[in-house]
């Protein structure tokens, strides 16, 4: 099959042409206060996916229903190719967004999308995060059946935009279980996730996941004297900083034994390509505010937190904390502990791995419980995946012939989610940079890159139906 890429101007002036109209409809969306978090703005959720289903339809989607699961709903849309041979894709994002008000230190009405007085920038909760990377969907759409002269899309195209993602997914996964059949699809592009900077477009391909749980460590069954008792029964705050001590090795390598079984090593390549980066860490320790780097031997700072798995003490407390002093042996004590994991890791391996630790290394005289809170799956799609060479061909056409280079994402997210129940591979495709300020106070989105993300949307489509062509006959350069 053969499809007729868009030609670049006529998708570049059909975005301009509908810039206004656009930021109109997003700022209209971001007045709607999706707080996923918020009990009280349940109704408010539902009016958001209410909303978009609603615009969905505008736009042409033959199908645009919300989605019911056992908490906030989600929206789902679908629009077939006329070619029934066309390869199927699946867009998610989230319409939720994180609770925001003017006394976090918001300079605007968080719910009321401001513009700038130069137009570059709309500020507004979501406006990023995740609405406005969403909805630049529905105007690359438009500019792609523009440019082509298609009645309908080059590929089986369908949305999935989540409501609970910023209260971590919880049924998300059974969400995509139950309606496997409707969501399946070839390639799956996520669209909540950024790039390096505006003059450094990149693609992201892939991101960690994540195990976190609680130790609770218990001796005497009240606190008792030190003098009495001290140095003859063992203590339980003591333990739990035995533990944390012992997590790392002189390397900074996690120290329990399994872990790294199944880790998929960086390549040479992938090294080089992270290296071409143009990281400042003095910079990054500024945004970390940290005084110094550190972590595994043998790594840079960006494959740390990239590709590389991690065990972190989150919390440990146990005992007096007043003032001054109070001279005892506690009867308990606690242990936060998160890891991220990355491609090839299994987080219920690792669960088990850290279980097996944690009960060979507690002492006679204190019982322990460990509980975890969840897991969410690592994901990563390799350099030569043609969906990911025919996404960075979309992205360097609405960058201008700009080279793309890559990334990945030390965070977690539902990705894996994604692709372990489709069996397909995950793309990103987000146009945010980091001062966006995701999560925080003033969080905001450069307009000019909205209007990129509608143009790689609009050549994205032709090259993924096209498959691993190019326009020139040559290879994109990795």
């Amino acid at each position: 099959m053969s499809t007729t890429p868009a030609p670049d101007n006529d998708v570049r002036a059909y975005v301009s042409a509908h810039r206004d109209g656009f930021l109109g409809e997003l700022a209209e969306w971001i007045r709607i206060p999706s707080v996923s978090a918020d009990p009280e703005r349940a109704g408010d959720v539902r009016r958001s996916a209410e909303w978009l289903a609603a615009k969905l339809r505008e736009t042409g989607f033959p199908v645009a229903e919300v989605w019911e699961t056992a908490g906030l709903p989600a929206v789902f849309a679908e629009w077939r190719a006329a070619e029934p041979d066309a390869p199927t894709v699946l867009v998610y994002g989230h319409h939720d967004v994180q609770p925001a008000a003017r006394a976090d230190g918001w300079r605007t009405e968080p719910f009321e999308a401001t513009p700038s007085d130069d137009g570059a920038r709309l500020y507004g909760r979501g406006a990023a995060d995740d609405k406005g990377q969403v909805f630049f969907h529905t105007l690359g759409l438009k500019a792609h059946l523009h440019a082509t002269g298609r009645s309908a899309p080059a590929v089986h195209l369908k949305l999935l935009i989540e409501g609970e993602e910023e209260s971590g997914s919880p049924n998300f996964p059974a969400l995509l279980h139950e309606r496997a059949d409707r969501l399946a699809a070839d390639t799956v592009i996520v669209s909540d996730t950024g790039m390096w900077a505006a003059d450094t477009p990149t693609v992201c391909t892939g991101m960690r996941g994540l195990i976190d749980g609680q130790i609770d460590l218990y001796g005497p069954d009240q606190d008792i004297h030190s003098g009495s008792f001290g140095g003859a029964v063992p203590n339980p705050a003591t333990e739990a900083a035995r533990l944390a001590a012992a997590l790392h090795d002189a390397d900074g390598r996690v120290a329990i034994p399994g872990f790294y079984d199944g880790v998929v090593a960086l390549t040479d390549r992938e090294r080089e390509l992270f290296a071409e980066l143009p990281f400042d860490e003095e910079s990054w320790l500024r945004t970390a505010h940290s005084h110094g780097a550190g972590g595994e031997a043998g790594y840079s700072t960006l494959e740390r937190i990239w590709a590389r798995p991690t065990a972190e003490v989150n919390g440990i407390g146990g005992g007096y904390q007043g003032p001054g002093g109070k001279t005892i042996i506690p009867s308990a004590a606690q242990l936060k502990l998160s890891f991220r994991l990355v491609a090839g890791q299994d987080p219920e391996k690792v669960q088990q791995a850290v279980r097996d630790w944690v009960a060979a290394r507690i002492p006679h005289g204190i019982r322990h419980e460990l509980d975890f809170f969840g897991a969410t799956r690592p994901c990563l799609t390799p350099l030569d995946d043609p969906a990911l060479q025919a996404l960075v061909r979309a992205m360097s056409k609405a960058f201008d012939g700009a080279k793309i280079r890559f990334t990945r994402e030390g965070g977690s997210g539902p990705a894996a989610d994604l692709q372990d129940v489709l069996g397909a591979p995950v793309l990103f495709l987000g146009i945010s940079v980091p001062s966006d300020g995701w999560h925080a106070p003033n969080e905001k989105v450069e307009t000019d890159l909205l209007m990129k993300g509608a143009e790689a949307a609009a050549h994205l489509w032709g090259e993924l139906a096209a498959g691993t062509r190019t326009a020139g006959g040559e290879e994109v350069q990795q």
